[in-house]
């Protein structure tokens, strides 16, 4: 039974990181109901995104480091796309939208979810710079670069599922960019990026 819930749920999370406006819109017109599993592959794919890719950034500080940036890189992405999220569904309902919470959450986990997969694709680069050029100011300016590659594909991304879903409705993309200072200000909070 665990074995069938898994690969449902990687299934889904594979059409939602191909077509992620499609992925969100049959959830919000009741065409499928995802369960858990699938809620938990696309969490999943995210941390895993952030973990492996943080595990990069602490190539220049040992095994102690590449473990403490895996988890401050997670933790500080979690909590970026965590905190503002209620305001994401409050003010959206305030401005006239009418999409459920779950749709809504959905649609900023499909986003997250396509984000690790797109920290995961970054690890190369990262990786190379990393070992061919291991000065602190140059990986610092290599990691910034990957964040907003990253953080501008997340924003089209989101955009394009929110369009989707509510085609009247102006896209939030000033949440987005409430979470990239969060996630910003965590990152210098917790040394994510001191080499």
């Amino acid at each position: 039974m665990f074995r069938g819930h898994l690969q449902t749920g990687i299934a889904h999370v594979g059409l939602a990181l191909r077509d992620p406006e499609e992925f969100a819109v049959v959830w919000n017109e009741g065409r499928s109901d995802y369960r858990w599993p699938v809620w938990a592959a696309l969490l999943t794919t995210a941390i895993a995104g952030t973990l492996t890719y943080g595990m990069t950034m602490g190539l220049l500080g040992g095994a102690g480091d590449i473990f403490f940036k895996a988890f401050i890189c997670t933790l500080s992405a979690g909590l970026a796309w965590a905190i503002p999220l209620p305001a994401l569904y409050i003010l959206n309902s305030l401005s006239g939208s009418r999409l459920s919470a779950s749709s809504t959450l959905l649609a900023a986990l499909v986003t997250v979810s396509w984000g690790g997969l797109a920290m995961i694709a970054s690890i190369p680069i990262n990786w190379f710079f990393t070992a061919t050029i291991p000065h602190a100011g140059f990986v610092l300016a290599v990691n910034l670069v990957v964040f907003t590659g990253v953080g501008v594909a997340m924003i089209d991304v989101f955009r394009r599922v929110m369009a989707r879903l509510e085609p009247q409705h102006v896209t939030p993309v000033w949440w987005l960019l409430l979470v990239g200072a969060i996630g910003g200000e965590l990152f210098f909070f917790f040394g994510l990026f001191e080499f």
